[in-house]
């Protein structure tokens, strides 16, 4: 790994950790970087049409949903919202702006969910002019969007999670055990 370079592994992303998360922090610092994030809103609304296809949602249904800012060293670098079934996430910390006390993987485990398969789709494209803003792109710049989608072991969707983040410096670590 280069020096300052921070390496986002989705693995990482998916289990309950004993500290109770930080993982974006903890990331940042073991390459020698500051990583925080800011929650912008939370609570319920209509899911966007692809997250209520992957949520197995109604078109228009209801879900709970939060949109945080990520930084990196104070300058804004990823834009992630998340997305939960309202039957799982309704009145707990998740329909909340307030920070969840060991994170929301280790809140959704207590509640009962724990997911045990992960997808990931990553795509190209021009930003929105919102993402421009908030991330600070030029004109010109790209975006990558990671889209997750987590199941239970029943293969219940219980949670999806959508990065946005200019590709400059990205370099993302998939771990994969096969058999």
């Amino acid at each position: 790994m280069g020096e300052g370079e921070v390496i986002s592994a989705s693995t990482h992303y998916l289990a309950p950790t004993e500290d109770g998360g930080g993982v974006w922090s903890a990331e940042a610092s073991a390459a020698g970087r500051r990583g925080t994030q800011k929650i912008l809103s939370a609570g319920e609304f209509a899911a966007p049409e692809r997250v209520a296809d992957l949520l197995a949602v109604e078109q228009g249904g209801q879900v709970v949903g939060r949109r945080r800012i990520m930084y990196l060293d104070g300058e804004p670098c990823e834009l992630t919202d998340t997305y939960y079934p309202v039957e799982i996430a309704r009145g707990t910390g998740l329909a909340g702006t307030a920070k969840i006390r060991g994170g929301a993987v280790r809140l959704l485990a207590e509640l009962g969910y724990v997911g045990t398969r992960a997808q990931e789709d990553v795509a190209a494209r021009m930003p929105s002019e919102n993402e421009r803003a908030s991330l600070s792109l030029k004109a010109d710049e790209p975006v990558l969007e990671l889209t997750r989608l987590t199941l239970d072991a029943d293969g219940r969707p219980i949670q999806v999670d959508v990065m946005v983040m200019p590709p400059r410096g990205q370099k993302l670590r998939y771990e994969i055990r096969i058999g």
